[in-house]
């Protein structure tokens, strides 16, 4: 019974814990902070959820997070100049468009000749400017996923730089998966302590 009283406290700390990071990550992200990419290649990023501006998307170094046809999500290089070689800002996007783009590029043309009339076509939406929406993948947290990303990006032969910024378009704070940890962390103390008391 005390072993797993003990088991009920770690994990009741563990969901304030994570619940109190996330509250915390929503109350300093109010709203997201627009930023150039310029500035954000320089001096990092001032807060965790961004709308960065004045990017050049590069659809023909984008990845495929999955490596199949279907696919989750893409890794798109954002640049400040559009013939940037270094990758210093990193996009995870699900947007279906561009997943649609780079889906049909490279499973959907065979000839070079097919190949190079759809980038004739859509040479706007590969190298095109956008501002893009989303949070910072970082902290505790987001570590591993990070570390994966970075990983999936240089073995592919991308040159990214050692302090990229990755940046998860669309995700935004989770004020209230944080609240609902919180809440369950408090009620399971609550528990803990009344039941002790009534032993």
């Amino acid at each position: 019974m005390r072993r797993f009283r003990y088991t009920l406290i770690a994990v009741c700390l563990v969901l304030l814990f994570l619940g109190g990071n996330d509250l915390l990550l929503w109350f300093n992200n109010q709203a997201p902070r627009q930023v150039s990419i310029d500035r954000l290649e320089q001096s990092g990023a001032p807060q965790e959820w961004l709308h960065v501006v004045n990017g050049y998307q590069d659809l023909d170094r984008a990845i495929s997070t999955s490596g199949s046809v279907e696919m989750e999500a893409l890794l798109v290089p954002l640049l400040k100049d559009a013939d940037q070689e270094q990758i210093r800002v990193l996009i995870e996007t699900r947007h279906p468009q561009l997943l649609k783009l780079f889906q049909d590029y490279h499973f959907f043309t065979d000839t070079l000749a097919q190949k190079q009339a759809f980038r004739r076509e859509h040479h706007a939406e590969f190298k095109g400017q956008r501002a893009v929406t989303g949070m910072l993948v970082d902290g505790l947290i987001a570590r591993g996923n990070r570390e994966k990303l970075l990983k999936l990006a240089r073995e592919t032969g991308l040159e990214v730089a050692d302090n990229v910024i990755f940046l998860s378009e669309g995700k935004e704070p989770g004020k209230w998966r944080g609240v609902f940890f919180t809440v369950v962390g408090l009620l399971g103390l609550v528990r803990v302590v009344t039941r002790k008391k009534g032993d």
